[in-house]
Formats: C-alpha cells, sequence, structure tokens
C-alpha cells in the first residue's frame, strides 16, 4: 500500500460521502422552491405541509455537505500538493468563484428561507427560496467545470516549471465535456431526489393512504421519475458520445473492449474483465450492438484496449462493472416511473402496495447510481490527473504511507461516527409523516389522515 494508493483511497472515501449530500440537496432544493410556489399560487395547505416537512430535511442535508466539503478540499494541500501547485492557477480561482457566487447565495438565504417567512412576508420568502435553489445549482455548474477540465483540458499553456497556465478562461469553464457533464450531473441529483421523496411517500402509503400530504409528494415523486428518466437516458446517451470523442479509452473500459472491432462491436452485457490476459472472461454481449449505440451503425469500427499502451489504462475492472450498476439503476428508475403511469390510468396509485413497496427499495438506488457513475468518471480518467498531461502518480505529496493511512483511518472512524448520526436522524426525520405535530411520541406518528390541529387558519398567517 503505498501512500500514492492511499491518498487515492482518502480522497475516493471523503468524496463518497460528500457527493450524496449535494446531489440530495441540489434537487431537494429545487422542490422547495416548486412546492412553495405552488402554495403561494393556489393557498393548497397540503403544499405548506410538505415544504415545512422537507425543508428540515434540506437543512441537514446541506449542512452535512458543507461539512464533507471542507474536509474533502483540504487533501488538496496535504496529500495531492503536487497537483495543486501544478492545477492550482486554474483549478484555484474555479473553485473561489464556487465560494464567492454559489455558497455566498445559498448561505446568505438560507436562513431567511428556513425561518423568515413570517418576518420578511410571502414574496421575499419565495425569492430566498429561489436562490437557495439556483445557488446549489450554481454551485454544481463550477464543481462540474473544474472535474471536466480535468478530464478535458483546455485554454492552457504549460509554464517552464510545469504550471498549468490559464490562457482562455471561456475554453478553460466550458470545456468540450462540461455541458454534457452538468445536464448529466443535474438530472441525476433530481432523479435522486425523486426517489427519495418516492420512497418516503411509498411507506408512508403503506401506513395510512388517506394522508393528503403523502399523496401529493408521491404523486409528485412519480413524475419526475415519468419525465426526468428518459431525458436521463438521452442526456447519459450524448455524453457517452462526447466521452468517446475525447476519452476513448475510459470507454473502451466501459465497453470491455480489449480487442479492436473493425466491422461492428458488440454490446457486452456482463463478463470478467481479464486486464493482464486482456481478455473479457464469460462475456455475454449482442452482437454489433455497441456500434450502433456509439457510432450509430451496425458496421462501424470500434478500437480495443489493445490500441492503447498497458501503462496508459484504465481500471477496466472497476469501470466496466460500476458503469453497468449506473445503466441497470437507470432503466429500473425508468421501469419504476411507467409503472407509476400504469397504476395512475388504473386509479390505483395509492392502493398499489406492491409498487409502494418497490418505491421503497428504490429510494437509496439514485444514490447508488450516483456513486457508481462518478466511479465510472474518475477512475476511467486514470492514470491522469489532467487527462493526457498530468498522471497521478505526479500529483501526490510526498508523505510516508503509514502518514497518510493513519490519516485515512481517523477520517474511516469519525466519518462513519459523524455521518452516521446524522443519516439515522435524516432517515427518523422522513419517518414523521408530513404534516403530523411531534408530541415527543417514540411510537410513531399519530394517524390523523392528514388532518393537523390549526387547518381552519389562513394558511398564510402559519409557519407550520
Amino acid at each position: 500500500m503505498t501512500a500514492e494508493l492511499l491518498a487515492r483511497f482518502q480522497f475516493a472515501f471523503t468524496v463518497s460521502f460528500h457527493i450524496i449530500f449535494p446531489a440530495f440537496s441540489i434537487g431537494l432544493a429545487s422542490y422547495l422552491a416548486v412546492l412553495n410556489a405552488l402554495w403561494l399560487s393556489t393557498g393548497n395547505q397540503t403544499y405548506l405541509t410538505l415544504f415545512n416537512h422537507w425543508k428540515k430535511i434540506f437543512a441537514v442535508a446541506f449542512a452535512m455537505g458543507v461539512v464533507s466539503g471542507i474536509v474533502m478540499a483540504y487533501q488538496f494541500g496535504t496529500n495531492w500538493s503536487v497537483f495543486s501547485d501544478r492545477a492550482g492557477p486554474v483549478v484555484g480561482p474555479l473553485m473561489a468563484y464556487e465560494v464567492l457566487t454559489a455558497f455566498f447565495l445559498e448561505a446568505g438565504f438560507l436562513g431567511i428561507m428556513l425561518f423568515g417567512r413570517k418576518r420578511v412576508g410571502d414574496g421575499l420568502h419565495m425569492f430566498a427560496t429561489a436562490m437557495v435553489a439556483i445557488g446549489t445549482l450554481i454551485s454544481a455548474t463550477w464543481i462540474l467545470s473544474v472535474n471536466s477540465w480535468m478530464q478535458t483540458p483546455a485554454g492552457f499553456s504549460i509554464s517552464d516549471t510545469g504550471q498549468f497556465i490559464p490562457e482562455d478562461w471561456w475554453a478553460i469553464v466550458f470545456n468540450p465535456s462540461f455541458p454534457y457533464r452538468l445536464v448529466h450531473m443535474v438530472l441525476a441529483a433530481f432523479l435522486t431526489t425523486a426517489l427519495v421523496v418516492g420512497g418516503t411517500g411509498g411507506y408512508h402509503l403503506l401506513r395510512d393512504n388517506s394522508n393528503p400530504a403523502t399523496r401529493k409528494m408521491f404523486s409528485m415523486a412519480m413524475w419526475m421519475l415519468v419525465v426526468v428518466a428518459p431525458l436521463q437516458i438521452l442526456a447519459g446517451d450524448q455524453h457517452g458520445l462526447n466521452t468517446l470523442e475525447h476519452q476513448p479509452a475510459k470507454v473502451m473500459a466501459m465497453e470491455g473492449h480489449f480487442d479492436s472491432h473493425p466491422d461492428g462491436a458488440p454490446l457486452y452485457l456482463f463478463g470478467i474483465p481479464d486486464q493482464d490476459a486482456g481478455v473479457l472472461r464469460y462475456a455475454v454481449g449482442i452482437p454489433k450492438l455497441s456500434s450502433l449505440i456509439l457510432k450509430h451503425s451496425f458496421n462501424a469500427p470500434l478500437e480495443g484496449l489493445n490500441t492503447i499502451p498497458r501503462e496508459d489504462q484504465p481500471p477496466v475492472m472497476v469501470v466496466f462493472w460500476s458503469f453497468r450498476v449506473m445503466i441497470a439503476i437507470g432503466f429500473a428508475m425508468l421501469g419504476l416511473g411507467l409503472w407509476s403511469l400504469l397504476a395512475r390510468w388504473k386509479g390505483r396509485l395509492y392502493e398499489w402496495s406492491l409498487m409502494h413497496r418497490a418505491a421503497i427499495v428504490m429510494g437509496p438506488a439514485g444514490f447508488i447510481a450516483v456513486l457508481a457513475g462518478w466511479i465510472t468518471t474518475e477512475v476511467g480518467r486514470q492514470p491522469f490527473t489532467v487527462y493526457g498531461f498530468l498522471r497521478t502518480s505526479e500529483s501526490h505529496s510526498g508523505l510516508n504511507a503509514s502518514a497518510v493511512g493513519t490519516s485515512l483511518i481517523a477520517f474511516i472512524v469519525v466519518y462513519f461516527f459523524v455521518f452516521g448520526a446524522g443519516t439515522f436522524y435524516l432517515l427518523r426525520m422522513m419517518h414523521k409523516s408530513p404534516g403530523t405535530p411531534n408530541l415527543g411520541l417514540r411510537d410513531g406518528p399519530i394517524r390523523t389522515a392528514g388532518i393537523t390541529p390549526g387547518l381552519t387558519e389562513d394558511p398564510k398567517n402559519r409557519e407550520d
């Protein structure tokens, strides 16, 4: 276990914890903005009930995302100082712009969104809620720009000391893969949130399917799956074509193509990659379908990893299977959305308990898909940190393996305690039915069929 490998494990561990919270908060912030706008436009108390329920969950998830992000960023200076020195002139300003624009925007309006409705009025409160949602999207924009530049670097020159010097900021920010990655990630965040909301709704429908807030949030989540899942599949296809153009070795690893196929490449569904031997063992595939997907022609030639030097190939086993996990979950999302359409048509959206159980099972699937997608992206970029220009082996700090290993163990222990407790608290909050007052009872929410105290009051004069 070298210092480089341990540093990579540490960054992978911290970024895996971090990314699940922004993926959730990006979608949830937009969901809150929609709920608030619907309540203001219709006066329907159900939307306000859902807003007040999910805003508390958002606050906890947002805080956990901020904390985990700060810890992750410190590793650039501790474990990856060479990368920070050489890529800092490009990466540093982009990350600073994220703080100066997105984070300040989110933090500045978050308190108003959470606590300020009675103090600032509905109009300004709606504006603050929208600003928080926009801030999360701007944050994703800057971070995806940084990551995309590392994948498809552009707009720079290299100095005599090996530093990446910015030459064209437009080319740096809007590098070739950035639009595809941004769309793919934002849609993934929306789907992740829809699955969490839908899974929570399915859980409460099994307990009491007469609560109007539960019915509404389940219905909205299923509509999101129906609309966004097909868009995500289309966006993923376009992202794959872009990756084939700029990072062909990654696509070869994703597809399991060790050999070139001059007259049409098969789409391998399963197999066990043997990178040392250069073969995909026990392969199960569909002839020529990969060429049709990637080149839109059955007989289009596709090159394999045999055209890439061994030292420049990514770890095929990891990339091959993480890609398939992501794809499988994506089609499962589409399947759940189509199932909900059938349930609507039959008038059983709120009574079909088998579908509600499926929604519960799919609740965490969005997080798994996001992690699988990021593993595919980041491991597929290896052995480079800046693709084609700076190798990972040249990027890490001159630390001893024991020092990196000790900090990795400390991270694992602290993260499981802190974020384990935070995640448990989030699940406890989701366990409570929307609109049910918290009376300190430990045996679950009161069955009130969605009726809450004070419901006859003017909803515009009530916070909860």
